[in-house]
């Protein structure tokens, strides 16, 4: 098989948006769909293809990329485009959804005779532009030949975790990594708002720690968006975030385990989009100190 492939990409969001791009720039023949149609319209100068439904979206695709809000939305997109889908196509799922919902995914793939990944992207807005995110995947081996090309177009590293996409094996570590993510997330903004309550200079704090085993650089990224209010455009959104931390809390409930920080961290996301940060990065968070909002600054 020619590396060349169409392929359709439903949803078009900040990270469904940098991937089109990356597979138009490897030469994919790329076709797009979003449910707010001009969300995708700027990719038609990259060459991809805008699609008015999913249906013909994903028209003679060798392979369909779902990237969408959840589960339910990723469900909900291939269902309609159903008549569509060849038997054989291979379905990239790229979507962070829950483990329970990948059961369903699969299971509908099953049912049209596609090919299903389980493929959720580890990066953020950056990484996905520049193509150098991380690809966790779990599917059939026979049919890896067709996804690989996608997944080398959008990432700098592939990580197969199984054979079986219906078991989430992928879902599972993306979950696990993302509780990481989220957790640093908090505790950065947490610590600049009890800084700024102290009266101690971030600098002295970041200098305390500088070199040692405390310090990590994924703090000082989202500490600086917060000090320098480079809070949009959003590497990866509140409200984005806040479904992801549902996840969590509930892939931990279903494998008989309490996340504290987890749903701590999910409370703290969805105040912050309720006081109007929910399109903001993630680190936006940080405003959820405050009773009075965003009149607190860093």
């Amino acid at each position: 098989m020619t590396d060349k492939l169409t392929v359709s990409v439903l949803g078009t969001g900040i990270m469904g948006a940098a991937m089109a791009r990356n597979l138009a720039r490897a030469g994919h023949t790329v076709r797009v769909w979003n449910r707010t149609r001009a969300k995708a319209e700027p990719l038609a100068a990259d060459g991809a293809h805008v699609a008015g439904t999913p249906a013909e979206a994903v028209e003679s695709a060798d392979v369909v990329l779902t990237m969408l809000y959840d589960g339910p939305a990723a469900l909900e997109a291939v269902r309609a485009a159903a008549a569509a889908l060849r038997p054989g196509t291979a379905w990239a799922q790229g979507t962070t959804s829950g483990i329970e919902d990948v059961a369903e995914l699969a299971a509908f793939a099953r049912e049209h005779g596609l090919h299903f990944y389980d493929s959720p992207v580890l990066g953020t807005r950056r990484p996905a532009e520049e193509g150098q995110l991380t690809v966790l995947a779990a599917g059939p081996a026979a049919g890896r030949d067709t996804v690989t090309p996608v997944f080398d177009a959008v990432g700098a590293r592939t990580v197969w975790t199984g054979e079986d996409g219906a078991a989430a094996s992928a879902t599972r570590l993306k979950l696990v990594a993302n509780s990481w993510v989220l957790a640093a997330t908090a505790a950065a903004g947490e610590t600049l708002a009890l800084a700024g309550a102290l009266d101690v200079a971030p600098d002295a704090f970041f200098d305390l720690i500088a070199g040692g085993p405390l310090d990590m650089g994924y703090l000082h990224a989202k500490a600086q968006l917060i000090l320098e209010e480079r809070l949009s455009p959003a590497q990866f959104a509140v409200k984005t975030a806040a479904k992801d931390a549902a996840l969590i809390v509930r892939a931990g409930e279903r494998g008989g385990v309490r996340l504290d920080v987890a749903a701590a961290s999910a409370r703290r996301l969805e105040r912050a989009a309720r006081a109007g940060h929910g399109d903001e990065d993630m680190a936006a968070a940080y405003y959820a100190s405050f009773d009075d909002g965003p009149a607190a600054s860093a």
